[in-house]
């Protein structure tokens, strides 16, 4: 466990909310977007695979080789939050962790990341920043990503995140619109982050097994689901599972149906909703995703729970990873996006 060198300082007291639950809320963030689209490139120019028009988890261009086929593909994504736990180096490691999911959620291999900082320069002491930096920095090391520097401001609240690049094999991308009725489910790391998180806000009770979870590098699931055959993930962040979930079977054009009692849950998470430690990140997810999902039986708890506003959650395939719990399958496309069983 990592022991903190530091004055105790509360980083999560100087942010109004933590982590992905700070995420704009999704329905207000697909009207900013919606109609929004890059200038296309000359003929000639690298393709655009992955854009805009699925809310995939990342962007995704080819490199052309000689002949004019992309063999090759540049993965370009960025990511950065409030403090979602008080201790700078935890959080330096989680912000890192969570850029750089969203390359392993395309079938990518990082290989370059850039840090985003935020800082209260005023406020709080630069000795602070440098553990968040060396967090992230530790963790991309893990990864076998480069760090090349980055960029800062000073900020009422600290942010802190990176933008990532990667490489991939345009042939066998990750996507959220390749889903296809008949296939399983499996989602490869347990939910009840933003809960246990919101918990350790108001507390500052420290939840090592959600720490251990958020810190946990999305890159062996990834290998895992290529290895597989997969074709279509998402990672399960800001939105929830039910909203990146809804967001894989619009673009697949399917419908998912789960199956609530092999969701699996981190130790606490039904207690710390039962305690009302819930974000309102994660009852705008619970609102915006309502009019999509048959709820059927599942009691309010459940519901929050699988809308729960995660933090470096991890990779929901569709396709059986060695390891991971099946916890449904894709059927064709019904009156729902999701259907609770």
């Amino acid at each position: 466990m990592h022991t903190p060198t530091h004055a105790p300082v509360r980083l999560t007291q100087f942010a109004h909310g933590g982590g992905c639950a700070c995420k704009i809320p999704p329905g207000e963030l697909e009207d900013v977007l919606g109609g929004l689209a890059g200038p296309v490139p000359p003929s000639g120019d690298t393709p655009l695979l992955v854009g805009l028009a699925t809310g995939d988890d990342a962007a995704v261009a080819g490199l052309p080789a000689r002949g004019g086929t992309a063999d090759l593909a540049v993965v370009a994504t960025a990511d950065f939050f409030t403090p979602v736990v008080d201790d700078a180096y935890d959080w330096g490691r989680i912000a890192a962790a969570n850029a750089l999911s969203d390359v392993y959620a395309m079938g990518g291999r990082p290989v370059l990341a850039v840090n985003l900082l935020a800082w209260p320069r005023d406020v709080l002491p630069f000795e602070l920043a440098r553990e968040v930096l060396r967090g992230g920095l530790d963790v991309a090391a893990e990864a076998g990503c480069h760090v090349g520097g980055g960029h800062s401001v000073d900020d009422p609240e600290p942010k802190y995140g990176m933008a990532v690049t990667g490489l991939a094999d345009p042939a066998r991308l990750l996507r959220n619109d390749t889903g296809r009725p008949g296939v399983p489910l499996s989602l490869t790391k347990p939910l009840g982050l933003g809960v246990l998180n919101n918990r350790h806000k108001a507390t500052g009770e420290r939840f090592e097994q959600a720490v251990a979870t958020m810190t946990a590098l999305n890159r062996d699931a990834s290998a895992a689901a290529l290895a597989a055959g997969a074709t279509c993930a998402t990672d399960v962040t800001g939105f929830g599972l039910l909203g990146h979930l809804h967001k894989l079977a619009r673009a697949s054009g399917v419908t998912a149906v789960v199956d609530t009692a092999a969701v699996p849950y981190l130790d606490g998470a039904r207690e710390a909703v039962r305690d009302g430690y819930v974000s309102g990140g994660t009852r705008r997810n619970l609102e915006w995703v309502a009019p999509f999902t048959d709820f059927g039986s599942a009691d309010d708890d459940t519901r929050l729970l699988l809308a729960d506003a995660q933090t470096s959650g991890g990779l929901l395939v569709a396709g059986e990873v060695p390891g991971a719990p099946v916890i449904g399958e894709l059927v064709p496309k019904g009156a729902h996006s999701v259907v609770l069983r």
